[in-house]
């Protein structure tokens, strides 16, 4: 018996402990005890471990402040008025923003606590380590912008939590920007319906286009479609890696509408192309023989993602390619991303969830796909990459009509 209390041999079902079990209720019980803490404050070997964890669990506690900082910093253009002019002093920024200078000073030194900003000589403020990268990244300045509608859902976060998918997306501030989950016949959305996600959508391409990219090689493709691709941010991407190469995008009538404009404004509307439908309900067009999902799978269920993977698996050869682009689940370095944000963003938006690797090798091998290969990708954060090959359908019994 100790002060803590003696750890029981037993668990609450009565089958004996194990013992990794017994240790982890002993650790926890030491990390919730304050006599503890104090004392592993005070011993220097454990002084920084002790240190380090108070930090972690106030910057939980402090998140939304720090994002906070970072939306003010992104409206304000402090970011390109930093990187345009050079360093700035308090008073020039104060001015070029109409904020009133304590606000500023405020402002600045929150940014330079979090390493947005920082000072320089003579009381100016210059780029950061981490305000450098936003500096004409619009898909970043847009995703910070976009978050807003995210807080508005998590203000209670528990009653979020509570709503079934169809209240969820009946009124929430997040899944208004998505209209195809409320859309009796998402078809027949027009172009105002779909813009804002639209350009959102195509605003953060290039985060996942350059991971692509670099894990996966373009060229020796013959004929590619996106399937769900937008406005044809990517398809445009691919074109210019690759000049033999015919890009088709397939997204709702509205959408691939907005696609073709874009073909016609870059000059690629003899390579890309763009055909209207709905990848859950139509045929998906055929004669490709690569198809990619970018940061599409994740915005489903299980059922509608399997629907999807059937019906790419119908529209390819055998021996055709299945390219599947996002963030996923228990990325390297990154395992908050895909259980912590995408968990809760895509609860939010009111179907989908972040996938294990595993996850998607279990769907694609039920939907006819072999060959199954997770590539690694330079930020496993921004999209992690599976590639698969599409299998003799008539030994997996998958449906092609």
């Amino acid at each position: 018996m100790t002060a803590l209390g003696r750890v029981p041999d037993r668990t609450a079902e009565g089958g004996p402990a194990h013992w990794q079990d017994a240790w982890l209720r002993l650790r926890d019980r030491l990390l919730a005890s304050p006599a503890f803490r104090q004392w592993a404050e005070r011993f220097a070997p454990t002084r920084w471990v002790a240190r380090r964890r108070a930090a972690r669990l106030f910057d939980l506690v402090s998140g939304f402040v720090y994002s906070q900082v970072l939306l003010a910093c992104v409206r304000l253009d402090l970011f390109e008025r930093l990187a345009q002019h050079g360093p700035q002093s308090a008073d020039d920024l104060a001015a070029a923003t109409a904020l009133p200078l304590p606000a500023m000073q405020r402002l600045l030194e929150a940014a330079c606590a979090l390493d947005l900003i920082e000072h320089r000589r003579n009381e100016r403020y210059g780029l950061g380590a981490l305000g450098a990268p936003m500096v004409g990244n619009a898909g970043l300045a847009a995703m910070v912008e976009h978050h807003e509608a995210l807080y508005r859902d998590m203000v209670d976060p528990v009653a979020l939590l509570r709503q079934t998918p169809g209240a969820r997306t009946a009124g929430g501030a997040l899944s208004a920007m998505w209209p195809y989950a409320r859309a009796a016949d998402p078809s027949q959305l027009a172009d105002a319906q779909v813009a804002a996600y639209s350009r959102l959508m195509a605003s953060s391409v290039p985060f996942v286009a350059a991971q692509l990219l670099q894990a996966y090689r373009v060229r020796g493709h013959r004929r590619w479609l996106d399937v769900g691709g937008g406005e044809g941010a990517l398809a445009s991407c691919l074109a210019l890696a690759s000049p033999s190469l015919r890009v088709q995008v397939f997204d709702l009538p509205a959408v691939a509408r907005r696609a073709e404009a874009r073909f016609a404004r870059e000059g690629l509307a003899v390579r890309c192309t763009a055909t209207g439908g709905d990848f859950l309900r139509d045929a998906l067009p055929t004669g490709c023989d690569v198809v990619s999902l970018v940061r599409v799978l994740h915005d489903h269920d299980d059922e509608a993602a399997l629907r999807l993977l059937k019906a790419v698996r119908a529209a390819l050869p055998v021996g055709g390619r299945l390219l599947i682009a996002e963030p996923m689940a228990e990325a390297p370095g990154a395992r908050n991303v895909g259980a912590a944000y995408f968990g809760m963003y895509l609860w939010a938006m009111g179907s989908g969830h972040a996938r294990t690797p595993a996850q998607l090798r279990a769907l694609l091998s039920d939907s006819g796909f072999t060959g199954i290969a997770v590539r690694p990708t330079p930020m496993p954060l921004q999209s992690g990459l599976i590639v698969a090959t599409a299998h003799d359908s008539s030994t997996l019994g998958v449906n092609q009509s």
